[in-house]
């Protein structure tokens, strides 16, 4: 009989708990996955100034094999200054992963218009636009993570574009980048 540790790695993916960031200017917000990478949940939003080590706190809290951070892109695909702030939040977040020895892959998913779903599924949900500022940003951290979580379960492989570590070398786990 096979068991859930199996059949990930038969897939090609270690079993182990996923986090997922959407990093915004002044809000940050943490979402992690149950250990089989089945669905995405909400953790916290965290203050833009705190959130790299927190997350790097809840990674190793978590025993998190991989964070996936959400890359803004336009709707024409390049990257403007919101992807400027993605990609120096995970250069942050590097730095402390490696300096606490933490062997964790950070990967960039395209996240184009998350924010926006997030903020119409709260209102669709019946919540007020003042108060959707709390948590839309723990929701689009969820959106994110589970986009990644679905595009395992389908392909057999981590989503997303691999960073690499100040070091130069990617994570023990590193795998092909897949969309």
């Amino acid at each position: 009989m096979t068991g859930a540790d199996d059949r990930h790695e038969e897939q090609g993916i270690p079993r182990g708990v996923r986090l997922g960031v959407d990093v915004g200017d002044v809000r940050v917000g943490l979402a992690r996955s149950d250990l089989d990478g089945m669905i995405a949940t909400p953790v916290e939003t965290l203050d833009r100034e705190s959130a790299t080590r927190r997350v790097a706190d809840e990674a190793a809290e978590a025993a998190a094999r991989v964070i996936m951070v959400g890359l803004p892109r336009s709707l024409n695909g390049t990257e403007g200054r919101a992807a400027e702030k993605a990609r120096a939040f995970v250069g942050e977040l590097s730095v402390l992963l490696e300096g606490s020895g933490q062997d964790v892959e950070i990967r960039l998913l395209d996240e184009r218009l998350t924010t926006v779903t997030a903020h119409q599924a709260l209102h669709s949900a019946g919540r007020k636009g003042r108060k959707h500022r709390k948590v839309v940003d723990q929701v689009a951290a969820v959106m994110i993570l589970q986009q990644a979580l679905d595009i395992e379960r389908s392909t057999g492989r981590r989503a997303g574009e691999l960073v690499e570590s100040i070091s130069g070398r990617t994570p023990s786990t590193d795998q092909e980048d897949d969309g």
